[in-house]
């Protein structure tokens, strides 16, 4: 049968680690569309949350608090509150066990501050890169801390019932699932994460909420594709036409699923879309990186030098003496800089530098070399990356806005004929002779320096009234 609906989970799913949408995705979605194919979420988080990735990707319509609160671009189409008996209890139970709660309210997730951190995009991707054999650790630490921590303030709570609440999100262990359930038979307890529970009304679901979007708009749980990564997908990845865990899943989720695909990292939902034939994916001539300062850089090569290489290969040793030969000039002015001007204390500078490149000989010719030589050329340069950013976070510095001003000026380094000039030696980029005047980024580098410094300022002076 065809699929006339496609529906994504959000975290682990539509969004990669970095919490960002893939561009293999959004075209994938623009695709689907052009076909006249619905295509929403379904998803634990709020409509606060959702709503901007319906404007931002045109998506037709969003099933939240798992099922909870649905809407569209334009109407609410669904939403089922809990009782406010059932969240009171909820609220007495998580006072007596020590646990912080949040209230979801068609507005915000409103009340405790750990969960905030958790669901935050800060702590979602501290917690994408703690890695697998930690966990059990992280676990142990986290049940010693919310055993101490103080509980939250009721009456702010008790407060915040007179909205609708439609999920409550609870700390609380996998291992606790069973026991909140038992304790409140009249509600469900679902989960996307191994530290928090998502309580919603027992009859209620993802795959129920996708059922009252098809039988509004035409289509059928058998005409539609479903994506997820999580224990709170389960029921819908079985429930549907075709269900898809992304490589990313939970193992009891690639169990049951139909079909698993790539991770939420690696263009899993265009590949599976492909797969089953709802898009066509055409062979890029180009790759793109995951790492945006390194796209802004090919794109500075693709234009200057008008083609760029598409295949991992080995630098020869007189291109690796040029590459090398401009990172020297680099770190000389990087000591010329940390001399102040002294002429004394540049020059002993340069002797220590030619001693630490002879050591750095010996100690390389001395090693043993197994590895071939793109793999020596490629952890060399990813070492001296590490130690760039390594220096950086030492300096208390937030590369990220000096990246973007030096690639700005390095786009202006256009002749006026309109095409890239090279040095006939070692194709060394040249500038203009106005590309001083017009891009030096120094300026830009110095006013946001200043920026940095006063928000440091800023943030120390914070600190300092909230400790006094």
């Amino acid at each position: 049968m065809a699929i006339k609906a496609v529906f994504f989970d959000i975290d682990g799913t539509l969004l990669n680690d970095r919490k960002n949408v893939q561009q293999s995705t959004k075209k994938a979605i623009n695709n689907l569309k052009e076909q006249g194919i619905f295509v929403g979420v379904a998803t634990g988080r709020g409509p606060s949350f959702v709503q901007p990735y319906l404007e931002n990707l045109g998506l037709d319509f969003a099933v939240t608090y798992n099922g909870q609160y649905i809407f569209t671009r334009d109407v609410v189409v669904y939403q089922n509150p809990l009782s406010v008996s059932t969240v009171y209890r909820i609220i007495r139970y998580a006072n007596d066990k020590r646990r912080e709660i949040s209230l979801g309210t068609a507005s915000d997730l409103v009340g405790s501050r750990i969960i905030d951190m958790g669901t935050s995009r800060f702590g979602q991707v501290v917690s994408s890169v703690v890695p697998k054999q930690w966990a059990k650790a992280v676990e142990r630490s986290f049940k010693h801390l919310i055993r101490r921590f103080k509980p939250q303030n009721v009456n702010g709570l008790l407060t915040l019932m007179r909205r609708p609440i439609y999920q409550v999100v609870l700390i609380a262990t996998e291992d606790e699932t069973e026991n909140i359930q038992n304790r409140f038979p009249q509600i469900k307890v679902t989960r996307s994460s191994p530290y928090s529970a998502d309580l919603i009304s027992y009859n209620q679901s993802k795959i129920h909420g996708i059922e009252r979007l098809g039988n509004q708009f035409g289509f059928d749980l058998s005409e539609v594709m479903a994506f997820g990564d999580s224990d709170n997908d389960k029921e819908m990845l079985s429930g549907v036409g075709i269900g898809v865990a992304m490589g990313n899943a939970e193992a009891s989720l690639k169990d049951i699923a139909h079909y698993t695909t790539e991770t939420n990292n690696n263009d899993g939902i265009s590949k599976a879309l492909a797969h089953f034939g709802l898009i066509h994916l055409e062979q890029e001539e180009s790759f793109d990186s995951q790492d945006e300062n390194f796209n802004k850089v090919k794109m500075f090569h693709k234009v200057m030098d008008g083609t760029t290489c598409e295949m991992p290969r080995v630098y020869e040793n007189e291109e690796a003496n040029h590459r090398s030969d401009f990172k020297v000039e680099e770190i000389v002015e990087f000591l010329y800089a940390a001399s102040h001007g002294d002429e004394a204390i540049f020059n002993d500078s340069l002797v220590k530098l030619h001693a630490a490149i002879d050591k750095a000989a010996r100690k390389v010719e001395s090693k043993e070399h197994p590895e071939t030589p793109l793999v020596g050329q490629v952890d060399a340069l990813t070492d001296l990356l590490y130690l760039t950013y390594g220096s950086f976070v030492l300096m208390g510095v937030d590369p990220k806005p000096l990246f973007d001003a030096v690639h700005e000026a390095n786009m202006g380094k256009v002749f006026p004929d309109g095409k890239a000039h090279f040095d006939p030696i070692t194709h060394k980029i040249l500038k203009p002779d106005d590309w001083e005047e017009r891009f030096a980024p120094e300026p830009t580098i110095h006013r946001k320096l200043n920026r940095q410094i006063q928000h440091a300022f800023q943030r120390q002076k914070n600190n300092q009234a909230k400790t006094s």
